[in-house]
């Protein structure tokens, strides 16, 4: 499906909003455990998508499929990624996460050419998700990836998370359609709330308030703007460029939590970096392919 302007500035801006989120989790895990930092994530924007839904006065579906399959849509596109990844920043750095999460792309365009049948995986989209991904294990550089090992079940966790989320890339597809976008965000957000929370209670008992502001912030920021606001985005485009180009995403996330992981957290920035950021932009310039297009490639 070809992406039009307005579906690339929107994805940007989704990229931007998520790419900082790894920096915000890093942070509040300083302070919090991770069934905790998932509650706050999910039960805060639940609140206020449904402040959204309030005031808009959009409809609330009554009929039990549509909550059933939001419920289904909270537990693979938050809870589950949202655990992961989470838990994997325990033992990964942020920068690292985000590189890793860039493999949605290649499990979205797989998944979706496997399960949707407008989403045909051609030739020059399989090259471009290749050469994407071959950016980023550039960006991470030989020495960062000779080191995986003892990280290993921390990456396992983030790439774990990323298949979640192209399986729910798929699933809205295929089972949320015709709902406004405030609320399915809402009512997924509810589905992932009616799970966090109990398990942060069960895990991390009751919540505590004498946290530093520091945290306060990260939580703020990941539940406001990182999910709460990202989501109202990731509907519209997911509605605009289909689920394998809203995969795209995650390829421009790896270094936006690069830079900042590296100027907030001091975290060491691979020397082979520039080179994959250009590999990346490569990648999905084939994506794309108006600029191929141009040129009488495609």
């Amino acid at each position: 499906m070809q992406m039009s302007n307005r579906a690339w500035a929107e994805l940007i801006l989704l990229s931007l909003l998520w790419g900082a989120s790894f920096l915000a989790i890093a942070i509040a895990l300083r302070d919090i455990g991770v069934v905790s930092a998932v509650a706050h994530r999910v039960s805060w924007a639940a609140a206020i998508l449904w402040a959204v839904v309030l005031i808009r006065r959009i409809p609330v579906p009554r009929d039990p499929k549509t909550w059933i399959a939001l419920l289904v849509m909270g537990l693979l596109n938050n809870v589950v990624p949202f655990g992961l990844i989470t838990w994997g920043q325990v033992y990964i750095e942020s920068g690292l996460a985000g590189i890793l999460n860039a493999s949605t792309a290649i499990f979205g365009a797989l998944a979706a050419s496997l399960l949707l049948p407008d989403e045909r995986l051609t030739p020059l989209r399989a090259l471009g998700v290749g050469v994407g991904f071959a950016g980023v294990l550039l960006t991470i550089g030989p020495a960062a990836l000779s080191g995986l090992d003892p990280r290993a079940l921390g990456q396992i966790a983030v790439l774990g998370a990323a298949v979640s989320y192209a399986l729910a890339a798929v699933w809205a597809k295929r089972r949320l359609f015709g709902l406004a976008p405030e609320m399915a965000a809402a009512g997924m957000l509810t589905g992932s709330s009616m799970i966090a929370v109990p398990a942060a209670l069960m895990v991390d008992g009751v919540p505590r308030l004498d946290l530093a502001v520091s945290t306060w912030m990260a939580i703020a920021y990941y539940a406001v703007f990182a999910t709460a606001g990202a989501y109202l985005l990731y509907y519209r485009v997911l509605a605009l460029a289909g689920s394998a180009n809203l995969m795209l995403v995650t390829l421009i996330i790896p270094p936006i939590a690069i830079l900042l992981g590296w100027l907030v957290l001091d975290e060491t920035l691979p020397p082979t970096a520039g080179i994959g950021l250009a590999t990346i932009a490569l990648g999905l310039l084939i994506l794309d392919g108006r600029v191929l297009q141009r040129f009488g490639l495609k």
